[in-house]
């Protein structure tokens, strides 16, 4: 998806709506695509993080990660840049814009929602922002430690093509029962709509949601038995060539 109204694009999106595929060869195989800092900075997250880095001077002690003025006390850098994909001096901006924004070294769900409703001013991100909310919250506890909130942004933006399904998978599995409704889909579907707003080019039926839905799981529903496996999940999007070259794309709803 791009908020310029010019495209209205998700992890789900099928031929008629993601009409052009970059990242595909001449032979028509998709291939991963390259994340550059431009690209990166099309995050919703790290762009609300970059903008609240305050300039730090050359003996700055936040190269090491200040632990001391925050009440939850981050991993270390070294085990972070294990866990993660991104550059030392990548954690460091980072944990420096996280911190400046949450000096208590948690982040809420209110944060959340105020984070997409300046980046989707016409829609309204009440809803998705809350699904996302969960997605990050692994522990469950209403609030989203840093280290939680970096290795999803790796995930989502540097990780392999299964890393990301498995990481979609949690966020369209709302409940956290280990599989997929068409019920959960659609909700996760419409509140990216609804966050999109009317404005959007094409303009958007609004029946789009519920005719994407119906068709993914169609494909995805192998056994019929009214769910979608992580199994089913991955092994369909990844032999749907469509599905696969909006992969690019999600990075832009985060």
């Amino acid at each position: 998806m791009q908020t310029d109204g010019q495209r209205v694009d998700g992890l789900l999106s099928d031929s008629s709506m993601a009409d052009s595929a970059p990242n595909r060869t001449q032979e028509g195989k998709w291939q991963k695509p390259r994340f550059s800092r431009k690209s990166l900075m099309k995050c919703c997250l790290v762009r609300w993080i970059i903008s609240n880095t305050a300039p730090q001077g050359p003996d700055s002690s936040d190269s090491e990660l200040e632990l001391a003025t925050v009440r939850h006390q981050p991993e270390g850098l070294e085990e972070l840049q294990a866990q993660t994909k991104f550059t030392r001096k990548e954690l460091q901006s980072l944990y420096r814009g996280f911190k400046n924004e949450c000096p208590s070294g948690l982040v809420d769900e209110e944060t959340f929602k105020t984070i997409y409703s300046q980046f989707f001013p016409q829609g309204d991100a009440t809803t998705y922002a809350h699904f996302l909310f969960n997605a990050f919250d692994m522990d469950r506890n209403g609030s989203i430690r840093f280290e939680d909130f970096v290795i999803g942004l790796s995930v989502l933006l540097r990780g392999s093509v299964t890393e990301k399904l498995r990481w979609a998978f949690n966020l369209y599995d709302i409940n956290k029962d280990g599989c997929i409704t068409k019920e959960e889909m659609l909700a996760i579907m419409k509140s990216i709509y609804d966050m999109m707003g009317r404005y959007t080019s094409p303009s958007v039926k609004e029946d789009a949601p519920f005719e994407h839905v119906e068709k993914f799981f169609q494909k995805m529903d192998r056994n019929r038995d009214g769910v979608v496996t992580i199994e089913e999940f991955i092994e369909t999007c990844q032999k749907d060539e469509n599905i696969m070259s909006s992969m690019q794309l999600f990075e832009n709803v985060i």
